[in-house]
This record gives structure tokens, C-alpha cells and sequence, in this order.
């Protein structure tokens, strides 16, 4: 498994477990973060053994957006990282699920802040669950800058337009609740149990047919820009091939028989 200094990896059963690990910084975005949430997507993506993938904070906080110190100094930590994004000019936006959507299910377990870049990196996230004191906002407004991470686009797509509105112009913070309420997170759970809670869910996905998974993750991206007509079609082309598949001969011999499917992915 991968990992940088500002991110750690470790596998809890069929769950890959990226952890933002900076929290002197509020896990504030750096340069080694960003090479190190990169190579975990891209290990969850290769490895069939990896069923889901949950996205965590160190020190009791999600991610509080760029590191804005450096960036006003022009100098990010993890210079010894510099290559990879000369290699790859496009691996911040990769990181950051701007410029890449991963295979499994992603479900993001927050505490404390995630804010600014922090929101922006939830919006790639499948699955949302959040302690009760977590707090959500794009800030970039009231700091001059722009969200470019991609919330003008996608949180209108996520949330009603009014509330997307209101987060991108005003700046304001948004507790935990009044996130849940417009429907940015979908779990609100007491402090210090985001981790578990969200460990539970991707234990429940893990048990299903990790063919099935990935092609109604796929199909409910691919139709939500298209007609109704056109969805419905997209959907028949990539669900039906499901059907054939030795993981669906399973789950209908399980069902048969009365017994937990055993799903080897074929």
C-alpha cells in the first residue's frame, strides 16, 4: 500500500481507508496529501479486492482546504513531490475527484472541519456521514478567491440551486445538521463515530456482488445529464451484461438456498 507523510493507507477488510494525516494544519491540502490521495484512488481502482473506499480525517478534522499560507508564499510542503506534478499536471485535480471519478463507492467519514477544499473534495464522494459538530462551507468568497475545485458546477446538481447559491455566495459555515438538512451529507452520528459509521456502510456494500456495485455506481453518474429516455436506455446496456455474470448465479443460488452469497467477483 501507498501513503505519503501527509497520507495514510491501510485496508480494513474489502475497505481501502485514506486518511488526510496533516491535523497540526487541519489537514489542510499539501502537495504530498495530494500525490497521496491520488495513488489511493488509482490502488482502489486496480485492486478487485478492494470493494469500497472510505475518505477520513487525522485530529478530529476533515480537511480544511488549501493551504493558504503557502499558497500566498508560493511554496507548498513535499517539494521532493514536484515530479509527479510535472509528470502529471493534472493530479491535484485528480486528487481532489475534480478530474477523476473512482470505480468503488467512496464514502467520506467527517469530523471537525471540512471546509473550503474540503466541501469541494466531498462532492466526489458517493457517500456522505458526518459527526455532529463537523462543519461544511465554501469560503472562498470572503478570501477573494474562486471555487474552482468544481462546486459551481456540481452543487447545484447536489443540493437545490438556492442552497447551492447561498453556500457559494455567502461563505457562511454550515453545521453538520444544516448540511443534512439541504442534503449535502446524508448521516449525521455523534462525535468521534464518523470512521465507524461509515466502516458500516462499506461493510454493507462490500457483501453485495462487486460487479453489480460498480455498474449502478457507473449508470447512476453516466444518466444524470440525459433524458429520461436516454437514461433508461443507458441503463438497460450496462445492467442487463450484469445478468450473466457468475456473481448474479450466486446471489440467486444464495437466495434459493437461504444462505449469505459469497461473491468472487466473475
Amino acid at each position: 500500500m501507498g501513503g505519503t507523510e501527509h497520507l495514510t493507507v491501510q485496508r480494513e477488510g474489502a475497505t481501502l481507508v485514506l486518511t488526510l494525516n496533516r491535523p497540526e494544519a487541519k489537514n489542510a491540502l499539501s502537495l504530498p496529501m495530494l500525490v497521496g490521495l491520488y495513488d489511493g484512488w488509482v490502488e482502489a481502482d486496480r485492486d478487485d479486492a478492494v470493494r469500497s473506499v472510505v475518505l477520513t480525517g487525522a485530529g478530529g478534522a476533515f480537511c480544511a482546504g488549501m493551504d493558504l499560507k503557502a499558497l500566498a508564499g508560493r511554496q507548498m510542503e513535499g517539494q521532493r513531490h514536484r515530479d509527479r506534478l510535472a509528470a502529471d499536471p493534472d493530479l491535484h485535480w485528480k486528487a481532489m475527484l475534480r478530474h477523476h471519478r473512482p470505480r468503488k463507492p467512496v464514502i467520506a467519514a467527517v469530523e471537525g472541519h471540512c471546509v473550503a477544499g474540503g466541501t469541494e473534495i466531498l462532492q466526489g464522494t458517493d457517500i456522505r456521514v458526518a459527526g455532529e459538530s463537523a462543519t461544511f462551507g465554501l469560503f472562498e468568497v470572503r478570501r477573494g478567491l474562486f471555487p474552482i475545485g468544481g462546486s459551481t458546477v456540481r452543487l447545484q446538481r447536489q443540493i437545490p440551486r438556492t442552497h447551492a447559491l447561498e453556500m457559494l455566495l455567502t461563505g457562511r459555515p454550515y453545521s453538520a445538521r444544516e448540511a443534512a438538512g439541504i442534503g449535502l451529507i446524508g448521516h449525521v452520528v455523534p462525535d468521534g463515530t464518523a470512521l465507524e459509521k461509515a466502516l458500516s456502510i462499506a461493510g454493507r456494500i462490500n457483501a453485495c456482488g462487486p460487479l453489480a456495485v460498480e455498474a449502478v455506481k457507473a449508470s447512476v453518474y453516466e444518466t444524470a445529464g440525459m433524458s429520461e429516455a436516454d437514461g433508461l436506455a443507458a441503463e438497460l446496456k450496462r445492467g442487463w451484461p450484469i445478468f450473466d455474470t457468475a456473481d448474479a448465479q450466486e446471489g440467486a443460488r444464495a437466495f434459493a438456498e437461504r444462505r449469505p452469497a459469497v461473491f468472487r467477483r466473475e
